[in-house]
């Protein structure tokens, strides 16, 4: 698959036995893939950084286990298309992951916001997360939700120095309640640069 492209079309879609065929093999290789565009930022999120080939296979997979057929793929594309980074920007899926669920609404009840306040920082630039618009991400109670869906655009100047070997990259929020960040490893800047027109 080809990491450059920037749209899933109906014609990228395996017919659902050959994708049952292939399966476990592609599993394993998209897990091998999200290895270096995974990572964590304090102690219950996860940051995952899309491009076209994650963003292909969960459109793959809602249809495998859903099997809605053209009606469904529609509203599959739709929904992940919006996350393919477009060559000027990086974007990630934000997952709050706390398994017991009134640990888990508490906590979600004090990051109202969160969406708005995602950074990235290297080499004297600063880029603010904009989330996805397609709804709120935080209720009227001011209660986050658990995913969230960011893009992080870059001008050129930053792209290529984000793009330089060795430069050290922070990913963070800067929320009163979730003010954590942590440095992206060399690993997976140097998979993020790759989608970068």
């Amino acid at each position: 698959m080809n990491a450059q492209k920037r749209e899933i079309t109906a014609t990228d879609i395996l017919p659902l036995e050959t994708y049952a065929a292939e399966r476990g093999e592609r599993k394993r290789a998209l897990l091998e893939l999200k290895k270096n565009r995974r990572v964590e930022v304090g102690s219950v999120c996860t940051f995952y950084f899309e491009n076209y080939a994650t963003m292909w296979a969960q459109v793959q997979e809602m249809l495998y286990i859903e099997k809605g057929g053209a009606e469904q793929l529609e509203d599959e594309l739709a929904a992940y298309n919006p996350m393919i980074p477009d060559g000027r920007e990086l974007t990630a899926t934000v997952m709050f992951e706390i398994d017991d669920p009134v640990r888990r609404a508490d906590f979600l009840g004090k990051l109202g916001g969160i969406e708005e306040t995602a950074f990235l920082q290297f080499d004297g630039q600063t880029i603010d997360g904009n989330p996805e618009a397609d709804i709120d991400r935080t209720n009227a109670a001011g209660k986050a939700s658990a995913v969230q869906f960011i893009h992080f655009p870059f001008s050129a100047g930053q792209i290529a120095k984000f793009r330089a070997e060795g430069i050290q990259v922070v990913l963070g929020f800067r929320h009163p309640q979730y003010g954590h960040m942590t440095v992206l490893p060399e690993a997976v800047r140097a998979s993020l640069s790759e989608d970068f027109d």
